[in-house]
């Protein structure tokens, strides 16, 4: 029940989160002030207003007393019209069974029967009630000395608007202060989580391959040690990386002289192999099968590590794409597949690294013969400030989940222990990233359950990153140099 209950406020970000906290706190402490504030001004309004109701009642009443014992037969409606009253109080008299009051609204039956019997009684009492909807108070004092009693009714609905516009005015004030927090709960959560905005970033930046981003140094003692906390994390996931990337490199190097040795004396015995019984030919018609392979692992291996390490360069020459298409297709195989070429891309030559261009066609449809029963289609495409190139072939289609971890290195999802799968190395796919990368274009697989077709798009305006260089020249300064465009002639 806790997780659930707890749920939407989790689901709100800190900022959110600190902003309704501020907000609320601000909004219980305006509140209980307010609360405190109306309460206190209520109770010393009615004891100043109750004082005076009380002392002016008393002098009305001594007024009539003695009015009424310096006369035996008086003028009871005009000594009532002579007292002093506060505004809108009302005179009440009671003599020997006759009751007299300066207006027809208030009577003997308008005063509660409760204080009316005290007073008649003999004993001083005080009444708040309800008279034709407004808030009343009554105070009745017996005048024993000449057989009466006087009433007074003082209305307290001046009073009650006094308090009204109070509780208003406090309302009003609680609610200012409630946006003012919260106004402050997000500024404050702001400034608090700006330098955790910076930390994103820096991660971001990491994520996206530039290592050697660090945070800079802050004046606040607990953001420093963040700061430093994160900087150190960054550095030591950079020296692991690194630490890998020439331990890949090194076993690779390693690897290629006893390869080397092997696969000689393999030749050795390819060029006797009609000498050889037939059992022992099978053996090493598999041996140079899986010496084949493990040639290009190692291969593969340490154009990984190149790229890993920074050492990858870029030979950039001006290439015609749609024949740079039909070559690497052929080599790779593909001689029956027509290339197609887009009549707005046809003879546009642009600046690339034919070899590692070659590398990823090759690798594209060495993909599709060995997964997808082979090439269907091979097309060079327009696109907005691009060119493509399109693979495709028979299929089944990938799967959405995997559209993306297929270009991850050694990864080969459900075609992992069908057919063929066996004979690849798992970095086919993930060198096409990579040579795509350095070029400054991306590669994705699109596709449904007939067809898969592999993208290669390349910017005409964006080329090569980093570490590229054309004909020997010096590479380009900053991450993405425009690539050169030319059109053949014809």
């Amino acid at each position: 029940m806790r997780p659930s209950r707890w749920r939407p406020w989790r689901a709100l970000g800190l900022r959110s989160r600190v902003t309704v906290t501020f907000g609320l706190g601000a909004l219980a402490l305006s509140a209980t002030m307010a609360a405190l504030t109306y309460f206190t001004a209520r109770q010393f309004i009615l004891h100043e207003r109750e004082t005076a109701i009380l002392r002016q009642a008393y002098v009305n009443a001594s007024l009539a007393r003695s009015s009424l014992l310096r006369s035996s037969s008086p003028n009871i409606t005009q000594l009532l019209d002579s007292l002093d009253t506060l505004p809108g109080s009302l005179s009440v008299l009671e003599q020997r069974g006759f009751w007299y009051a300066t207006s027809f609204s208030v009577g003997e039956n308008a005063i509660p029967g409760s204080l009316r019997g005290l007073v008649l009684h003999g004993t001083p009492a005080t009444q708040h009630f309800v008279l034709a909807g407004s808030d009343q108070m009554v105070v009745g004092i017996p005048l024993p000395a000449v057989g009466a009693a006087y009433f007074e009714v003082f209305s307290l609905a001046e009073l009650a608007r006094t308090l009204q516009i109070l509780a208003l005015a406090l309302a009003g004030a609680a609610l200012v202060t409630t946006a003012a927090g919260a106004v402050i709960g997000r500024w404050a959560s702001s400034r608090a989580l700006r330098p955790l905005g910076e930390v994103s970033k820096a991660a971001e930046t990491i994520a996206r391959g530039s290592l050697k981003t660090r945070l800079g140094a802050a004046d606040d003692p607990d953001l420093s040690a963040l700061a430093s906390s994160f900087n150190e994390m960054a550095d030591a996931l950079l020296e692991r990386i690194e630490r890998e990337a020439r331990f890949t490199s090194d076993v690779s190097h390693e690897l290629r002289s006893p390869l080397t040795t092997l696969a000689t004396s393999i030749g050795v015995l390819e060029a006797h192999r009609d000498e050889l019984p037939p059992r022992s030919r099978r053996a090493l018609h598999l041996l140079s099968g899986e010496m084949r392979r493990f040639q290009r692992m190692v291969d593969d291996l340490l154009e990984i590590s190149r790229v890993d390490t920074g050492s990858a360069e870029l030979l950039l020459d001006e290439v015609e794409v749609g024949e740079l298409a039909r070559h690497a297709a052929q080599a790779a195989g593909a001689i029956r597949v027509p290339v197609e070429v887009d009549p707005a891309v046809a003879g546009l030559r642009v600046s690339l690294d034919k070899r590692r261009m070659e590398r990823v066609v090759a690798n594209l449809v060495a993909n599709a013969g060995q997964y997808a029963g082979g090439v269907t289609r091979l097309a060079v495409e327009a696109a907005p400030g691009a060119v493509r190139l399109v693979v495709a072939d028979r299929g089944p289609g990938v799967p959405v989940a995997e559209r993306e971890r297929i270009f991850e290195r050694f990864y080969r999802g459900q075609a992992s222990g069908h057919r063929g799968a066996t004979e690849g190395t798992g970095l086919g796919l993930s060198l096409v990233a990579e040579h795509v990368r350095l070029h400054g274009g991306t590669v994705w697989v699109e596709g449904d359950d007939q067809e898969n077709r592999f993208v290669v798009e390349l910017p005409l305006g964006g080329g090569a990153r980093d570490g590229s260089r054309s004909n020997g020249a010096a590479g380009l300064p900053d991450d993405r140099p425009s690539a050169s465009v030319s059109r053949e002639a014809g």
